[in-house]
């Protein structure tokens, strides 16, 4: 009987083993295909014919014709209701640099504003008990608006941005 088992389990190893294996013709078929496919690549590939286009000559103006348009009228103005605390007072718009609900805070970054030469002021939001710090005040817009883009990003308080204030 045991011999019987180990003829038979044998028999299903040998058997198992010639099942799985891959005949040549398949290999060569899945050879043939691939080269085929590869030889119709190679015919899409190639160009029929090459056409050189033509281009208009670039015709260039003097500096002096380009249009300069600003866009002042685009800034946003944020409009809240404050009170001078230190300085001298504030015109129609102002560049805010730093916020702050401490007010030896703000005191401490107009102080390093009025050593760069700055009119900085310190004004009290009350609504929402911040202190803003200005830097520069002008009733123009556009002026406000370049003043705005110098301080931006700069030394005082480069974490932040800079913004416009309309007081209400």
């Amino acid at each position: 009987m045991k011999k019987y088992m180990v003829l038979g389990a044998g028999l299903c190893l040998a058997l198992s083993f010639t099942g799985c294996k891959s005949s040549e013709s398949a290999y060569k078929k899945a050879y043939e295909k691939a080269k085929q496919q590869e030889q119709q690549e190679q015919v899409v590939q190639t160009p029929t014919v090459t056409e050189t286009p033509v281009v208009a000559p670039v015709q260039t103006r003097p500096v002096t014709q380009a249009q300069v348009t600003d866009n002042y009228d685009n800034v946003q103005v944020r409009q809240e209701s404050v009170k001078v605390v230190s300085g001298s007072g504030l015109r129609a718009f102002s560049v805010v640099v730093g916020s702050f609900s401490v007010q030896a805070n703000a005191e401490g970054l107009q102080q390093r504003l009025r050593n760069a030469g700055y009119d900085a002021q310190i004004v009290k939001n009350e609504e929402r008990n911040m202190y803003r710090v200005v830097a520069s005040t002008s009733d123009s817009k556009a002026d406000a608006v370049r003043s705005r883009d110098a301080l931006r990003g700069g030394q005082f308080n480069p974490n932040s941005d800079a913004w416009l204030l309309s007081n209400k």
